[in-house]
């Protein structure tokens, strides 16, 4: 059933968050792109090696529970700000660092302020866009991702080459100079005056609170798939490490496509309903991946997969701010505490599973995840 078309524009402000997210991609990438050649540089357990996305989920949580007062204090511009130049100081740390514990700092860090940035920047487009909140968040998340293709291939060339993988880190650094460079100055108005008069300690509705709960799960699902698909490809296909990462930028070109097409539907469809395709769709891509030793077949997996993980993100989010009663900066806030759960908790199990029953095996994770997903949305649907 589709609903009556909405539009929206696109302002400067609107293309500085999409930009940044670009910017933004370039650090998750890379990190998911390092892991499998970090872990074997090191010489860790995939268990030990998944701390990594632990670290990234504690940074998220810690961060989150923070982002209220920060933008109440020091407003949304300036959180971003602050966030961007964290994330930077992170990837720098992981760059230089040669130990376990530096890089764990490094992914811990890089990830917290990331965080604040990322969820600043979505509530922001969330109030200016209003009715088209889920098409401008998904759009943005589209053109973000737009940048980790070239990042993730970057990263496979430079990790053949005499610089060696550490030289892909200090993309986001100079990712970041161009963008303060272009369009430093722009930004939205701060936050509304009707948000701010509700800003209140009702308790949030329990839609709200199973909303977080599928996030957690579409989270855990893409970071499974961000930090161990290289890995599995590898396993599956013979291919080296370093080649497996280009399976992550078939995932990419799905991720995006996903996101613009999804933007699109959301235009003109209920969320819900878009929301349960993706996943569907996601667990196709999963099944071709998962079940094929093919390289060429692998490469169709992922890409089917990221056409579905693309839109998971951004919908989760959505819904969160659209059960929060107007409170778009608290459900950010508390978002990305579901999130840090999920993008630390996934991983993390996995490869602890990876180290008992093998990757492939433990690859089972996605479709439990997603089956947990869709359970949650369509229990509460009959608010979207």
């Amino acid at each position: 059933m589709s609903t009556p078309a909405i539009t929206f524009t696109r302002d400067r402000p609107t293309w500085f968050v999409y930009l940044m997210l670009a910017t933004f991609s370039t650090y998750l990438y890379g990190l998911s792109s390092a892991l499998p050649t970090l872990r074997a540089e090191l010489g860790v357990t995939q268990a030990v090696a998944g701390l990594h996305g632990t670290g990234m989920a504690v940074g998220s949580i810690l961060t989150g529970l923070a982002l209220p007062w920060l933008t109440r204090r020091h407003g949304r511009r300036a959180a971003v700000w602050i966030g961007i130049g964290g994330m930077n100081a992170g990837m720098l740390l992981v760059g230089l660092g040669q130990t376990l514990p530096f890089t764990l700092a490094g992914y811990t860090i890089a990830s917290g302020f990331a965080a604040i940035a990322l969820y600043v920047s979505m509530a922001a487009l969330s109030d200016h866009h209003g009715p088209a909140g889920a098409a401008s968040i998904s759009e943005a998340n589209a053109v973000g991702v737009l940048a980790g293709i070239p990042a993730t291939y970057a990263f496979s060339l430079l990790a053949e080459s005499v610089l060696g993988w550490r030289a892909a880190m200090f993309i986001p650094v100079v990712a970041t100079a161009v963008l303060a460079f272009t369009m430093g100055r722009d930004w939205f108005p701060e936050v509304p005056a009707e948000h701010a008069a509700t800003r209140t300690k009702k308790p949030f509705s329990w839609r709200f609170h199973f909303a977080g709960a599928v996030l957690l799960c579409c989270v855990a699902v893409e970071f499974t798939f961000n930090l161990f698909a290289a890995e599995l490809f590898s396993q599956r296909t013979g291919l080296t490490l370093a080649e497996a990462a280009t399976g992550l930028t078939a995932m990419l070109c799905g991720i995006a496509a996903g996101r613009f097409g999804g933007a699109a539907l959301t235009l003109r469809y209920p969320v819900w309903q878009v929301f349960l395709g993706t996943m569907a769709v996601s667990l196709a891509g999963w099944a071709i991946f998962w079940s094929t030793t093919v390289v060429a077949v692998g490469y169709i997996g992922l890409a089917v997969s990221g056409a579905g993980i693309g839109m998971l993100f951004p919908l989760g989010l959505t819904r969160m701010i659209e059960t929060s009663g107007g409170r778009p900066d608290q459900a950010s806030g508390i978002a990305s505490v579901w999130a840090g759960v999920g993008s630390g908790t996934g991983p993390f199990v996995l490869g602890a599973l990876g180290d008992a029953f093998g990757t492939h095996a433990a690859f089972l994770l996605a479709p439990a995840l997603l089956g947990l997903a869709a359970g949650g949305l369509l229990s509460s649907r009959s608010t979207f």
